[in-house]
């Protein structure tokens, strides 16, 4: 099975770990997937991401974070941008899920970044995904 898409698997596998309560999910590893998962740590959605070499890309784990009680810290993770319709917005432009309480994770030439990160940088780029 040849994938396509890898953001895409990336962020299906993390929603789908997450709605099965799942401690962790290996995921395939390349530039972009690792600037999500980078994110996803430093706004506090996961744990903590670990990379595993092996004879090709690697494998990159993302350890899950859950509530107090169990409750999912990831309610929805949708991608935007997709390969037959990309979606480039300004910093002025970029989406606020939920009003500020979700992040928008875009692709820039600085890297991979949240929005808030876009916004005090005032710079933009590709919306990959959105996070709530």
């Amino acid at each position: 099975m040849s994938l396509q898409d890898l953001t895409a698997d990336m962020l299906t596998r993390i929603r789908n770990a997450a709605r099965n309560r799942a401690k962790s999910v290996k995921c395939i590893n390349n530039k972009l997937n690792r600037g999500i998962a980078e994110v996803l740590v430093t706004e506090g959605y996961v744990n903590s991401i670990d990379v595993i070499d092996d004879a090709r890309q690697g494998v990159l784990v993302v350890n899950l974070k859950y509530g107090p009680r169990g409750e999912q810290v990831i309610n929805t993770i949708d991608r935007v941008s997709k390969p037959g319709c990309r979606v480039y917005q300004g910093c002025e432009a970029l989406p606020r899920p939920l009003q500020g309480l979700g992040i928008a994770i875009v692709s820039t030439n600085r890297g991979v970044l949240s929005d808030r990160r876009c916004r005090e940088e005032r710079v933009g780029g590709e919306v990959v995904a959105v996070v709530t």
